[in-house]
């Protein structure tokens, strides 16, 4: 008894956000409850329409590349034409890319829709992520970013669980949940919440804060430039980014080759299911517990989570030690997805978050562009276990990168106070 008053207490940190982050956190979690898709696109791409390793790394990169550019432009446009109308447009036409998919059967035309949702998806994230922004400040961003993706997690829990039963018979069903999903979403954001963009008014009088979040008149390059310590930050995300890509390209077909198809199939499923239940059971108190410790740092330590849970996949044997090792690095994702877009949110000009809320899914799409075919040649040229022992240097490494970052920041911000006074 005393453990379940603990456990709700413990969801008091999400008391007194505004009403408009509890309406996006339920869309999120209506969202990834229908998130058939993209978990299982390895073995639909391999199983279904052909594609060797190789192939379907090229593919993977292909498909990244077109979620860069989408980000780029739903940032620039989400500053010019504002949040809501934009979020809207955009998650409307991913929509649509996903109900003829369940038609076609194993046609290729389903790789190139699925590509062309991926690029309308990510130019829909900026405006997400900037009315989160605009909506929270420095002192309640950790618990509303946390709520969020706690609200994707309660639904991603479910959805591979769903869609592993699924894939094999009833593949049609996975695209048609997609499309109801998001189309669910979209009802719930209409009615649900105000566009948040902010006015003349209030970036204006941002500028005499004399802080990260101040408007800027200068372009987002000169204003990314001001904040040298946040462009090193994107480099150490990358390679996170980089290496816990593999989960979704490598882990798949290592699952398939080791337990066989169906097995390897459910079990997959049951490793995504895992990821979701540790992140509804442990991001509340991981939140509570790092609250306090500065929003790089908790990255920093999110790196050697990676660094240890996709390293042990390079000796695993049993299902158990699979099951552990997602675990391990799902602890590290509770920490790098709940500080990261506080971080970016906290050094974003207010006349400009979309544009800086577009670098970081622009990062982890240049991450998830460069893996796929680099993973595949290794696979291919060196196995497994060799992949996965370069995953756990990579991200020792940047680990490291990234609390030297937040060493330099400090000195960095004291320096130019100093010059300013």
């Amino acid at each position: 008894m005393n453990f379940i008053k603990r456990t709700f207490k413990g969801f008091n940190i999400y008391s007194g956000l505004p009403r408009s982050v509890y309406v996006l956190a339920s869309a999120r979690v209506v969202n990834a409850m229908g998130n058939f898709v993209y978990p299982f696109l390895t073995l639909f791409l391999t199983e279904h329409l052909g594609f060797s390793t190789v192939r379907a790394g090229t593919y993977f990169s292909i498909s990244a590349v077109a979620q860069v550019l989408g980000s780029v432009a739903g940032g620039k446009l989400t500053d010019k034409f504002g949040r809501k109308k934009l979020y809207l447009t955009f998650q409307g036409l991913t929509a649509l890319c996903y109900l003829p998919c369940a038609f076609l059967g194993d046609s290729i035309v389903i790789a190139w829709l699925l590509i062309i949702a991926g690029f309308l998806g990510n130019a829909a994230q900026p405006a997400n992520s900037a009315m989160v922004a605009d909506l929270t400040n420095k002192d309640n961003r950790k618990q509303a970013y946390s709520l969020l993706y706690l609200g994707i997690n309660v639904g991603f829990s479910i959805g591979p669980l769903i869609a592993a039963f699924l894939y094999k018979n009833y593949t049609w069903l996975i695209f048609l949940g997609n499309f109801i999903a998001i189309t669910l979403t979209l009802i719930l954001l209409y009615f649900g919440i105000e566009d948040t963009t902010p006015s003349r008014e209030e970036i204006q009088s941002s500028k005499a804060r004399h802080d990260n979040e101040s408007a800027e008149d200068a372009n987002v390059i000169k204003a990314l430039l001001k904040r040298p310590y946040l462009l090193l930050f994107f480099a150490g995300a990358m390679v996170n980014s980089f290496i816990y890509s593999s989960i979704k390209f490598v882990l798949p077909l290592q699952m398939t080759k080791v337990f066989g198809s169906d097995l390897g199939s459910k079990y997959y499923g049951y490793m995504m299911s895992t990821n979701g239940i540790v992140i509804i059971i442990l991001t509340t108190f991981i939140i509570k517990l790092t609250i306090k410790i500065k929003p790089i740092m908790n990255v920093s330590m999110a790196s050697l989570f990676f660094a240890v849970g996709l390293g042990l996949l390079g000796f695993v044997k049993s299902f158990p030690f699979y099951i552990l090792a997602a675990v391990i690095y799902t602890l590290g994702e509770i920490l790098e997805a709940t500080n990261s877009g506080v971080y970016i949110a906290n050094h974003s000009p207010i006349n400009q978050r979309g544009r800086f809320n577009a670098a970081w899914p622009l990062i982890m799409s240049i991450g998830s562009a460069i893996s796929p075919t680099v993973f595949g040649m290794l696979m291919t040229k060196y196995g497994n276990t060799t992949l996965w022992v370069i995953c756990f240097i990579l991200g020792i490494c940047a680990s490291l990168f990234l609390a030297w970052v937040g060493r330099f920041e400090e000195r960095y911000t004291k320096k130019l106070c100093k010059n300013v006074l």
